[in-house]
């Protein structure tokens, strides 16, 4: 039974619970980064270098070839282009998270930097009315 309580109550602390939320929500940020690389960003790049699809750069190292039994041989081929898409992704993608974190770093400082309210002003008959008090209590 006590086996059970402990796993309840490390289920149910905030720390999991917390955890389990950042990973939903960075599942669902990192298909919103995806579409805007895919969708948004790399056309327009894509239009720039020509028309270049990036995965489709490849380096034939050997060509591919029916052998005697009649079966096909693919290609061996490098596939350089694949690598840069993964390294374009990354670098859009790193530079997002970046921007939204400077963003939130900035708010955080404007909140931070929220001038603090003045003290109260106290008027002069509140502090006449505070000395004649004190010196009624030294007699």
């Amino acid at each position: 039974m006590g086996l059970i309580k402990e796993f309840k109550d490390f289920a149910v602390k905030g720390n999991v619970v917390d955890l389990a939320v950042a990973v939903i929500i960075g599942a669902a940020f990192g298909k919103v980064v995806s579409s805007l690389v895919n969708d948004i960003i790399m056309p327009p790049i894509g239009l720039l270098v020509g028309g270049v699809d990036f995965t489709d750069l490849v380096v034939v190292l050997k060509e591919a070839y029916i052998d005697p039994a009649g079966e096909e041989i693919n290609a061996v081929t490098i596939n350089y282009g694949t690598f840069i898409q993964f390294a374009v992704d990354f670098t859009i993608v790193a530079f997002a998270v970046f921007m939204i974190v400077k963003v939130i770093n900035n708010l955080k400082k404007k909140e931070e930097a929220a001038p603090t309210p003045p003290p109260p002003t106290v008027n002069k008959t509140e502090v006449l009315l505070e000395q004649i008090r004190d010196l009624l209590k030294e007699k």
